[in-house]
């Protein structure tokens, strides 16, 4: 089966890949390629230019020198997919993107499947930051891409009720977020802090406050500081809110136990995460967060948002807590595992293990190529 797999911007080089969506399709396509599949990820850049991955699948770069880039697709995309012939299935990534709607048109135009992969839910949470542009899209354009669409490829099964609320009822396909191998670090390098040291709490991601929920959480951990004492570490690339989080954090008089990180793109995210005792995702709204998948295979205990598609997996292995995103709930879990020290390294390594035994890229793409073939 040919695979082909749109995200407008994708780097040539692993090296580069940092972010998660782009580590989730990587990860995908590679499993793909493992299962014997041929991949062709599709995307955009200043000049035509076609190679292959170490991972052994394909990159097709177009060229797009529109002024309108966000809404026009490149003509030699365009030319491609009318052009071939053989018989293959697409993947569009993404949501609220318009070139997504566009490139959906085309592939009905020329009978060819397409599967929407959001990476994100239709929660109300979502709608609810700048609400008035996002309503008008949904109605003009992201309803009708998914409506039409083979299929919808969710991180986590639950969040398929988000889309049967909004009158979406096209069939769904679950494809969790998942690890290589060769990502994972020897147990014998793990280590944790069950004793004594002043417990360290890391948030790994976009500074995203809304989505991301660090209001939220900066106000819970004020409260977890009048009984317990830890510190926070806010990390990751800043999306507007840093500053803004910051004076929250001087506002509520914790500035000192608060520390804001720029992303250090020179060690990987296990090493950052291993430094930490509690990996903290307080989301509003999210997807599945592999930054959350990579603390559970170093060991860590979490607190995730019940909204992360991560989250049942939390559950199951007991490696960590499911929370509500409000300020109370995320402080009674906190303290929760504040409490519980002595258990964390037994309770990292079932995570861990879980992951190990479910979560691997090549068991995803296995099952994910199963409901491909059958759209076909």
């Amino acid at each position: 089966m040919n695979v082909y797999i749109y995200l407008p911007q994708f780097p040539e080089s692993e090296d580069k890949i940092v972010d998660g969506m782009t580590k989730s399709i990587h990860g995908l396509a590679s499993g793909l390629t493992c299962c014997g599949e041929q991949v062709t990820i599709l995307c955009e850049g200043l000049e035509d230019k076609s190679f292959k991955s170490k991972a052994g699948y394909e990159i097709k770069r177009f060229a797009n020198k529109s002024q309108f880039k966000r809404f026009q697709l490149p003509d030699g995309l365009k030319h491609h997919i009318s052009q071939n012939k053989n018989p293959y299935i697409a993947i569009i990534n993404g949501i609220f993107f318009p070139k997504s709607y566009f490139l959906s048109r085309l592939f009905l135009k020329n009978a060819i499947p397409y599967v929407v992969a959001p990476h994100d839910p239709y929660h109300p949470a979502i709608f609810s930051k700048n609400a008035h542009l996002k309503w008008p899209y949904w109605h003009l354009m992201e309803k009708h891409l998914l409506r039409q669409a083979h299929a919808i490829q969710v991180l986590d099964i639950r969040h398929a009720e988000w889309l049967k609320r909004l009158n979406v009822h096209t069939p769904v396909i679950e494809t969790p977020n998942g690890f290589s191998p060769n990502e994972v670090n020897s147990e014998s390098l793990l280590n944790w802090r069950t004793q004594e040291g002043i417990p360290k709490l890391l948030f790994l991601g976009r500074i995203d406050a809304h989505n991301k929920g660090l209001d939220i959480l900066i106000d819970a951990f004020k409260e977890v500081l009048t009984s317990a004492d830890a510190e926070l570490v806010i990390q990751g690339p800043d999306w507007g809110d840093k500053n803004k989080l910051e004076r929250q954090a001087n506002q509520l008089s914790i500035s000192k136990k608060v520390s804001f990180c720029d992303p250090n793109y020179d060690k990987s995210s296990s090493s950052i995460i291993a430094e930490h005792d509690i990996f903290c995702l307080a989301s509003r709204f999210e997807g599945f967060s592999l930054a959350a998948l990579e603390a559970m295979l170093a060991g860590r205990v979490l607190l995730v948002s019940e909204i992360a598609g991560i989250a049942p997996y939390i559950q199951k292995s007991g490696c960590g807590v499911v929370v509500k995103p409000d300020v109370l709930s995320i402080k009674e879990g906190i303290i929760k595992l504040l409490t519980c020290r002595s258990d964390w390294k037994e309770m990292g390594l079932r995570g861990r293990h879980y992951v190990l035994e479910h979560l691997q890229w090549s068991k995803i793409a296995f099952n994910a190529l199963e409901h491909y073939k059958k759209l076909i």
